[in-house]
């Protein structure tokens, strides 16, 4: 019998037992933080082997289409990771999806670092500050479930048309020429914690004890979207300071 036929009729993690539902829980959060840990590592090694400059031009240097091209790749690429991530019956084809999921951030991510990491050099500390404040915005909502209880599961039609919405306003901004400003990154933080509280919710109330990788995964991207923003908003705050 599989590993995944074994864990097939599972309990969902709110009506496991205590020990049962708090060692599901630390699985999904360990496997979160060594996403995390990998993202960082892929990231780092994409700084010393790639030449950045040259990448930056192959990915922007062609106008919108190349933009386009890069964002329908990260959609395919993501759901890809997804489907691979929630499989029930390979638990090796669930950590290709993490891994697939965790490198595909870093390809997306490497733009906005690029940038950041050349602030930073000036002293502006803005990776660092990022990463403080998307760890500090993601414990306390994490907390507010769990201590909880909440079943957030509510939220799931709005977050899909705000998401929708945003993914519109974002491929307009390309074709037309307008900046997404702060506004936009403000409203797309607030998108991304109610992604949180989302996915928080889903995995100690909708998912089986078994499926800490794809759980995992699910509030790995909801992480990753929160730091874009947050990079974001701290990127232009830091030109905005600078040019006056």
């Amino acid at each position: 019998m599989s590993y995944g036929q074994t864990y097939a009729n599972d309990l969902f993690a709110i009506d496991a037992s205590e020990s049962a539902r708090a060692a599901f829980m630390r699985r999904t959060y360990l496997h979160l933080f060594g996403a995390i840990l990998a993202f960082i590592g892929i990231e780092a090694v994409f700084f010393q082997v790639l030449p950045v400059n040259e990448v930056m031009q192959t990915l922007f240097g062609r106008g919108a289409g190349g933009i386009i091209v890069l964002m329908v790749a990260f959609m395919v690429a993501g759901w890809l990771a997804q489907y691979w991530a929630h499989n029930s019956t390979s638990r090796v084809m669930q950590y290709l999806g993490l891994a697939l999921y965790t490198v595909t951030e870093a390809v997306i991510f490497l733009p906005i670092l690029y940038i950041a990491s050349k602030l930073d050099q000036n002293g502006a500390n803005i990776i660092p500050t990022a990463g403080i404040i998307t760890m500090l915005i993601f414990g306390g909502l994490t907390t507010i479930v769990l201590l909880t209880g909440a079943d957030f599961s509510f939220l799931r039609v709005g977050l899909m048309v705000a998401g929708w919405a945003a993914l519109v306003i974002a491929i307009a901004s390309i074709f037309m020429g307008f900046s997404l400003g702060l506004m936009f990154a403000g409203a797309m933080i607030v998108l991304a914690c109610g992604y949180i509280l989302y996915d928080t919710s889903n995995v100690l109330h909708h998912y089986r004890t078994d499926q800490h990788v794809g759980a995992a995964l699910e509030l790995f991207a909801s992480v990753a979207l929160l730091f874009y923003y947050v990079l974001r908003i701290l990127i232009q705050l830091y030109g905005a300071a600078n040019n006056d």
